[in-house]
């Protein structure tokens, strides 16, 4: 593989890393109920995703065998970014006027909702991006961690997918799909690092 091509795939995976980072700062101060520091989470994640879909974009024209899952990470990143601008821009005037006047509360979880439809079919797509990763990884050098990483991509695919189908209620409150999400974008970063590391 180039050597700029290399760097990218490096860059891609340090931004995959620091977005499962965000995620799991915004989901522990969540469940231990201390103040979770919205705009400075999602808008770090407004920053990052822009530049992982432009260098996913990228490293997809020269992939080769990859060609697929940087499709699949360029298009997470997209509908990241729109998740995070709708839950930056809206979630909070919606909150206040669903306060304001109880009647638009219906209103207020509708955004809600909408975000997490995207939110969950970028988990999706970064679902396919590990699970194709990892049986790459498995074929040519890594078989363990191209397992884990298949294996963990299959299930956020599988998580999500049911998530959205089910309208986000199928799991109740087990946080299963985000959780399979970050763990498959964790070890799909790994798997990219380690890919290009041997290239």
């Amino acid at each position: 593989m180039h050597t700029s091509q290399n760097r990218t795939i490096r860059a891609i995976a340090l931004l995959l890393l620091l977005a499962c980072i965000t995620q799991g700062v915004y989901t522990a101060l969540h469940f231990a109920r201390l103040e979770v520091p919205r705009p400075l989470l999602w808008g770090t994640e407004g920053l990052l995703f822009p530049l992982l879909a432009v260098l996913a974009g990228a490293a997809m024209v020269r992939a080769g065998r990859l060609t697929l899952p940087f499709a699949a990470i360029a298009f997470a990143a997209v509908l990241n970014l729109v998740q995070v601008g709708v839950g930056l821009t809206l979630f909070v005037p919606f909150a206040l006027a669903a306060r304001a006047d109880p009647a638009l509360a219906p209103l207020a979880g509708a955004v809600v909702a909408f975000a997490f439809v995207i939110y969950n079919a970028a988990k999706l797509l970064l679902g396919l991006a590990a699970l194709l990763a990892g049986l790459s990884r498995m074929a040519s050098a890594g078989r363990l961690l191209g397992g884990m990483t298949a294996l963990a991509g299959g299930l956020a695919m599988l998580a999500n997918g049911a998530a959205i189908a089910g309208g986000g209620e199928i799991f109740g409150t087990l946080p299963l799909a985000g959780g399979t999400g970050v763990l498959a974008t964790a070890l799909l970063a790994v798997c990219l690092w380690g890919a290009a590391k041997d290239d």
